[in-house]
């Protein structure tokens, strides 16, 4: 197995077991030397000044956007909108084209397994258009099956929003067959790419999609810097989500116009430094590659998958094939509240995720309150996994329900 782990200055400095890379991965030196030397090198406000610091600034900020469409496949760099995260992607989204192109007794579909970040902003614009949320559900292993998508994306369906990847199960949805039954259907699709692009290649030509959002921290980029992709032909249409500076051509006391695509969408000051950390993970991710990531994926998981079968008291949610988890495993220990396990784990060193994952809606279609959810990455060992497994078995017994 390659030694990735010498390139994250925290394995040097804490001894802790990290499973939640759902929902964040670490850093590799190689980002955070690209955040600092931004600020070192070419510290200026992007997109304004005339003099070599800020089109220095300038230049390093659009080659993010370049490399960030290139490594989704996107056709051109201006259908790239640099955004805070996903969550304000799919706002962003939903208020721009969303506003405009839903009406009363229109439909918006998503699937009960959605993050709120892809809930919410829905919710909130088929309350205020007088619309209908339409929820697609999957079957026991975590699937959305192909009645559902062809049941709920109807004629009526003006949006459908959905994960690639579940943040909860893992599971991939079947994207491909949301997209086409969509674009059947009349409607436009928004994917939320955040738990899938860590882990498998994503090309959005290739998958039809109308928009996409993704962020920077899951991947091994910074925080505080996501992506948005937007076909140029639906960008065209919407209109800015903030105003302000940077976002305008020109103003006057009465009015305005407003930026070529896709400046439109980023007002103020931009966080050029982090662009160039995401910039700088994007060569990362691509030098470790998929092909490796997934198989690491499917190995940590199985291992993971096969100790807690043999614990007993043990649910393991969605499906019994470990290649279809992306690295994810969400469970229960009978007996034992998932808040409750993640502090006995954490006596140990062991960090994992407890509560409702901001996906309720799914925790009501399961029948629980909550969940603990055990993520790992390719940088994660075969020791660690041993570990965590080592100290699961004995929750139980810590919490007073005896072996």
């Amino acid at each position: 197995m390659q030694d990735y782990r010498k390139d994250f200055p925290i394995f040097r400095s804490t001894d802790c077991v990290y499973l939640d890379n759902a929902a964040t991965s670490q850093r590799p030196q190689s980002v955070i030397d690209a955040v600092s030397d931004f600020y070192v090198q070419s510290n200026a406000n992007p997109l304004r000044g005339l003099y070599d610091l800020s089109m220095k600034a300038t230049e390093r900020y659009e080659s993010a956007r370049k490399k960030a469409a290139s490594f989704i496949g996107a056709g051109r760099a201006d259908e790239i909108i640099f955004t805070r995260n996903t969550t304000e992607s799919i706002n962003l989204a939903a208020y721009s084209y969303g506003d405009d192109a839903v009406k009363e007794g229109d439909e918006i579909v998503i699937s009960v397994m959605e993050h709120h970040s892809n809930l919410l902003p829905w919710q909130r614009l088929a309350k205020e258009k007088k619309a209908r949320l339409v929820f697609m559900e999957p079957d026991e292993s975590g699937v959305i099956p192909e009645k559902e998508i062809e049941d709920k994306i109807c004629e009526k369906t003006k949006i459908v929003a959905i994960a690639q990847v579940s943040n909860v199960m893992g599971i991939r949805n079947p994207v491909e067959k949301i997209i086409d039954r969509a674009h059947r259907m009349g409607a436009v699709v928004l994917i939320d790419g955040a738990q899938s692009v860590p882990h498998m290649k994503v090309n959005v030509t290739e998958l039809d999609a109308d928009m996409f959002a993704f962020s920077s921290h899951k991947m091994m980029g910074p925080m505080g810097i996501g992506v948005l992709y937007v076909k140029k032909s639906i960008m065209e249409k919407m209109k800015p989500f903030l105003m302000g500076g940077e976002m305008i051509e020109y103003v006057t006391r009465e009015d305005a116009t407003f930026a070529e695509l896709p400046h439109k969408f980023e007002a103020g000051t931009v966080n050029a430094a982090d662009a160039y950390g995401l910039d700088a993970a994007i060569d990362y991710l691509s030098m470790v590659g998929y092909d490796y990531i997934e198989k690491r994926d499917t190995e940590l998981v199985n291992q993971m998958m096969e100790g807690m079968k043999k614990m007993g008291h043990i649910t393991i949610y969605g499906s019994n094939d470990p290649s279809k988890h992306n690295g994810i495993v969400t469970f229960n220990v009978e007996g034992v509240h998932p808040h409750d396990v993640s502090s006995i784990l954490n006596e140990d060193g062991i960090c994992i995720r407890a509560g409702h994952h901001c996906a309720q809606p799914l925790m009501q279609f399961m029948k629980v309150g909550s969940t603990a959810r055990a993520s790992a990455y390719f940088y994660n060992t075969k020791e660690e996994i041993d570990r965590f497994l080592d100290c699961l078995s004995r929750v139980r017994e810590v919490a007073g329900y005896g072996s």
